[in-house]
């Protein structure tokens, strides 16, 4: 098997995701993080299974020596060692703030000044930071606590906490730390959010553990269809049920499908016309399975609160997902079915 180009093609896929994401509703996301985080996580992912810092070095077709020096690059500020450079330019900034640019930029002299750049506009994005003037004389000021809950409620708040929701699903019991790395949030959304899903009975919040860290955890997530807040934790959920399923199966050394398979997935393609006999089924098959799964989900969620669950209970993530792309001519725009 063509592993590499197997890869490439997975890649290329992920980055028509990542660039529909970046231009979704007129949005222009910033991008300039990307690559240093994606080479960052795959090589903790890699060295998470096992492999030394030798063999992954070659697997980048890089020297170990000048692995070791890019991973410390990415990994830390060169200003401040065991510490991000976004982690450490927030922490100058709310201690001695408000500071000019140059400022900045001489306080982490020995950072990219692009990077650092970048990450001045990425707190600026995120509302951590607030900016006034231009070029040089631009000056950076930390918002207020009160500043950033502002930032964070109405539909951004419901999208956090539906993002936090997950993860807390995903990986509880879970630290706040952990929350943070899993899902790229500020500490003070994912700590509102967490405050959130507790009042509401979503989550729960573990008694204090020995080493005095806070924890929570979830036996649900429900993520409703049609909902306006939250969209983007449903989108993850559904490519994080995606990749866990491929991952499972790589791991158990199965490369192809069987019949009384538990782990995996299929895809079936149709093509049907408007007066295709077959239309109304096909077209129908996602809210057709999507009805089944929700009212199974609902018997086995019933049976559960009402016997409880044995420590060897088996978490089974179903999902599904369906497009339909039409001719210009085939439905007219009013009457096209949504896929």
């Amino acid at each position: 098997m063509d592993f590499a180009a197997l890869i490439d093609a997975i890649v290329r896929q992920t980055t028509v995701l990542i660039a529909q994401l970046a231009t979704t509703a007129g949005i222009r996301a910033p991008l300039a993080h990307v690559a240093n985080q994606v080479f960052l996580d795959l090589v903790r992912e890699l060295e998470g299974q096992g492999l030394g810092r030798k063999v992954v070095a070659d697997m980048f077709g890089i020297a170990l020596r000048s692995y070791q020096r890019k991973v410390q690059r990415i990994a830390e500020s060169q200003t401040e060692r065991n510490r991000t450079l976004w982690t450490a330019t927030i922490d100058f900034i709310q201690a001695d703030g408000p500071v000019s640019r140059a400022r900045v930029m001489q306080r982490f002299s020995r950072d990219d000044g692009d990077v650092l750049k970048a990450v001045l506009r990425d707190l600026v994005d995120n509302g951590l930071v607030y900016r006034t003037g231009r070029g040089e004389s631009t000056v950076y000021r930390a918002a207020a606590p009160e500043d950033i809950g502002k930032a964070t409620r109405g539909d951004d708040a419901a999208s956090a906490a539906a993002f936090v929701h997950v993860a807390v699903y995903h990986h509880g019991p879970v630290d706040l730390a952990r929350l943070v790395e899993e899902t790229r949030l500020p500490a003070s959304a994912v700590r509102l959010a967490l405050t959130t899903l507790v009042a509401e009975g979503r989550i729960d919040a573990l008694p204090p553990a020995p080493d005095g860290i806070e924890r929570w955890r979830c036996s649900t997530c429900l993520l409703p269809t049609g909902s306006t807040a939250g969209w983007e934790a449903a989108l993850f959920h559904h490519y994080q049920a995606m990749v866990i399923a491929i991952c499972a199966k790589l791991q158990a050394g199965k490369t192809r499908s069987l019949p009384k398979d538990q782990v995996g997935g299929s895809t079936y393609e149709y093509l049907v016309w408007p007066g295709h006999p077959c239309e109304d089924a096909v077209l129908g098959l996602l809210k057709e399975t999507r009805d089944r799964a929700s009212a199974l989900r609902a018997e086995v969620t019933a049976y559960n609160d009402a016997h409880g669950r044995p420590d060897n209970a088996a978490r089974v993530t179903f999902y599904v997902g369906q497009s339909a792309m039409f001719s210009e001519d085939s439905y007219d725009e009013e009457d096209a079915p949504c896929a």
